[in-house]
């Protein structure tokens, strides 16, 4: 794996629990596979934290830009190695790493992208990906988040699915307030027998909190999706 040192441009504030931190590529080639992540830590730092890609390699290549969606401590800082960073904050990006990815060709006829929170970072990636490649294979996506003001980069997957390039379901989990007209809940049965049209003919791809990870493996396998046609990443035990 190579190490490229390169400094943050800048630190957007995408929902109340999650900044977009950009890196400056435009001096160093860094290839690598939608969904794939990277270590990354300051100059100062001996230890290195893995933070999924968000971008796809073409968006990366054609900005000279890397994203990394990087959720926010209860005290305002971002996690991990991170903490202290600022825009003009030099960082190492060791990577990439991971085999949370797309396959070379895609067997099935839908891709069914379900995203918990931050777990939307590696899917738009390979969300991106297949649609600038035009793949024929039908695109859905099943976005869970705790509040209304949690999905991140809802904008543009919104302007997908109003063009028909993508079917998207969103679902909260912790919110009561009466704006919110859509589903509610966590990512349960009848929240994949909505977005779910032909089971054996589906490929499946999870990111998000472990308990979403694992109930969601439960279910598709229950609904008729072959095991080998499920791909997850998790992490920790928060519940989205």
């Amino acid at each position: 794996m190579s190490v490229v040192t390169v400094p943050i441009i800048d630190i957007e504030a995408v929902t109340p629990r999650s900044r977009l931190l950009t890196l400056d590529l435009k001096e160093h080639a860094l290839a690598f596979k939608p969904g794939q992540a990277v270590m990354v830590g300051t100059r100062d730092q001996s230890e290195r934290r893995p933070y999924s890609i968000a971008c796809s390699p073409e968006q990366a290549e054609e900005t000279g830009r890397l994203e990394l969606l990087i959720a926010v401590e209860p005290d305002g800082g971002l996690s991990g190695t991170l903490e202290a960073a600022r825009p003009g904050t030099v960082v190492e990006v060791e990577g990439p790493i991971g085999t949370f990815t797309l396959p070379a060709a895609v067997p099935a006829g839908w891709v069914l992208f379900v995203a918990g929170g931050t777990g939307i970072a590696p899917l738009r990636s390979m969300l991106d990906h297949l649609l600038r490649r035009r793949a024929a294979q039908r695109l859905s996506l099943l976005y869970s988040a705790r509040r209304r003001d949690e999905f991140a980069f809802i904008d543009d997957l919104r302007a997908h699915a109003d063009a028909g390039r993508v079917e998207l379901h969103q679902t909260v989990t912790r919110d009561d307030s009466m704006s919110w007209t859509g589903r509610r809940g966590r990512i349960g049965r009848d929240h994949f027998e909505a977005v779910l049209h032909e089971a054996d003919a589906t490929i499946c791809f999870v990111c998000g909190p472990a308990s979403l990870v694992h109930e969601s493996i439960a279910t598709l396998k229950a609904l008729g999706v072959p095991e080998d046609q499920i791909k997850t990443e998790s992490w920790g035990s928060e519940k989205v």
